[in-house]
């Protein structure tokens, strides 16, 4: 049976898409896209690989309420202790101890709005 569809974009809520990229920009070693809308309603990061899917940024008015029903999962092939310094000079912050299950480990953060990813080490 043929795919319905690509994936094409990861669309996160946020109330300041302009910061939010910038700080996945740093997570992620990638460039901030253009965006659309005056004040910038939609903002893109570019693809890690060509063709692949972009996250992308979304302004909405109300805060981040809950815990993710959906998150980021970031492969740290290093030291998870610098990768968590540097997450929070960039505005993020760690939440809880860490986990094990299953031969992975990981740590749960938050970027600057609050939506939670894990540091998979």
């Amino acid at each position: 049976m043929a795919a319905v569809g690509r994936w094409g974009w990861l669309q996160i809520d946020c109330a300041d898409p302009v910061r939010l990229a910038a700080f996945w920009a740093e997570v992620l070693d990638v460039e901030v896209g253009d965006g659309f809308g005056d004040p910038v309603h939609y903002l893109g990061l570019k693809p890690a690989t060509p063709g692949g899917p972009v996250v992308s940024f979304q302004r909405v008015p109300e805060p981040h309420a809950a815990k993710n029903r959906l998150h980021l999962d970031i492969e740290v092939g290093g030291d998870v202790d610098a990768a968590t310094e540097r997450i929070l000079s960039l505005g993020g912050a760690r939440q809880g101890e860490d986990f094990a299950e299953h031969g992975f480990r990981w740590r749960v953060m938050t970027d600057p709005e609050g939506n939670e990813f894990c540091l998979v080490h």
